[in-house]
């Protein structure tokens, strides 16, 4: 009995003595990482990552050891112990791979890197994969009585049901892989999806995330992603702008000759801006058409906007001191009195006749 009483004693105090130690230790090393920064922040977190049960186990492995236990106990105390210790170096291999993460997104920008920060989440996801299957392969092979090439086996034939059964997981899981190795799109992309547009914010196992232009996050399966036609505007290296514009049909030829010039001379004198041609494409109803084509050399929208902005009130400007009408549609209706002698000269007809412009 004296005996047990030490052995509790014994794993009392060494579990107290690993819980302060840990509390202080964590204390003083996060305090120095926001003085000084560097690699204190990373100890402070494997010291809290520290967990409490194995460090109970530890303290009564030790407490264990001023008694005498049979064979059979023994075997499976140490094992207990080895596997303890086996799942304490995985959780402190999970949190330097989160540190690294964390530490190269704090000091990169992801929208100037997103390629990068997509291929790292994805190395940091298979480093965990991996981490995870090692750790759960080195616990099965410490568990007494349990053979590992005898589980493995039947894993296998196991697998294949599993893999039926899990097929829409599995299929979202090789396209995010097909997402991550081949980068149709990457983290801080804007990107159209059908009739959805938004920033990529995050590329997961099973579904990628985006925000809306309006707010809201939109969240899609990546196989049914992949399956979509996708238009990535970020690798945009020049927007094509096409617009027309219309005048009135009583526009003498020599201005008519001049509009092409005149837009032309308007373009150019914008910056970020390469002009492609300006034509007097052809008769509408109701105006004389011009169809003209630029080049915005930017993928930024709202620097697009506010030349288009520039260029149509130059444009109105240039036109109004030219004395240039732009058209709209009108309605001309002509109004025929009957011949006399017809007998229709009291119900004067009504012709509608063809459309013409008028300012």
């Amino acid at each position: 009995m004296e005996r047990w009483l030490i052995a509790f004693a014994l794993a009392l105090g060494i579990l107290i003595t690993l819980r302060v130690l840990e509390a202080v230790l964590a204390h003083r090393y996060f305090k120095k990482d926001q003085v000084q920064g560097g690699l204190y922040g990373l100890i402070g977190s494997l010291v809290e990552k520290a967990s409490t049960v194995v460090m109970a186990i530890l303290a009564v492995f030790a407490g264990s050891l001023v008694l005498e236990l049979p064979a059979p106990v023994d075997k499976w105390f140490s094992a207990v112990v080895i596997i303890a210790f086996i799942i304490q170096t995985a959780i402190w291999a999970n949190e330097l791979i989160v540190f690294a993460l964390r530490r190269y997104q704090s000091k990169h920008d992801i929208r100037e890197e997103g390629d990068r920060m997509t291929t790292l989440r994805a190395l940091g996801f298979l480093g965990k994969l991996v981490l995870i299957a090692v750790a759960a392969l080195l616990v099965l092979d410490n568990i007494p009585g349990v053979k590992i090439t005898t589980l493995l086996a039947s894993l296998g034939i196991g697998g294949i049901a599993v893999a039926i059964a899990l097929q829409n997981i599995l299929a979202d899981l090789f396209a995010s892989l097909s997402i991550v190795l081949d980068k149709p799109f990457v983290i801080g992309d804007f990107i159209v999806v059908d009739v959805f547009s938004g920033t990529v914010e995050y590329i997961g196992l099973k579904s990628t995330r985006i925000r809306s232009l309006s707010g809201e996050q939109l969240i899609f399966s990546n196989n049914d992603l992949l399956k979509s036609r996708i238009r990535n505007f970020k690798r945009m290296a020049e927007r094509r702008v096409l617009f027309s514009i219309g005048v009135v049909y009583q526009t003498p030829h020599e201005k008519i000759k001049r509009i092409p010039g005149m837009i032309r001379e308007t373009i150019e004198a914008q910056d970020n801006v390469r002009f492609d041609r300006a034509h007097f494409q052809g008769y509408a109803d109701s105006a004389l058409n011009f169809e003209i084509v630029y080049y915005v050399l930017s993928a930024e929208y709202n620097l697009y906007m506010d030349i288009r902005q520039t260029i149509n009130l130059e444009l109105f400007k240039k036109f109004a001191d030219a004395d240039i009408s732009f058209a709209y549609p009108t309605r001309t209706v002509h109004l025929q009195t009957p011949a006399e002698g017809t007998g229709l000269e009291q119900t004067p007809s009504l012709t509608e006749g063809a459309e013409s412009d008028r300012p």
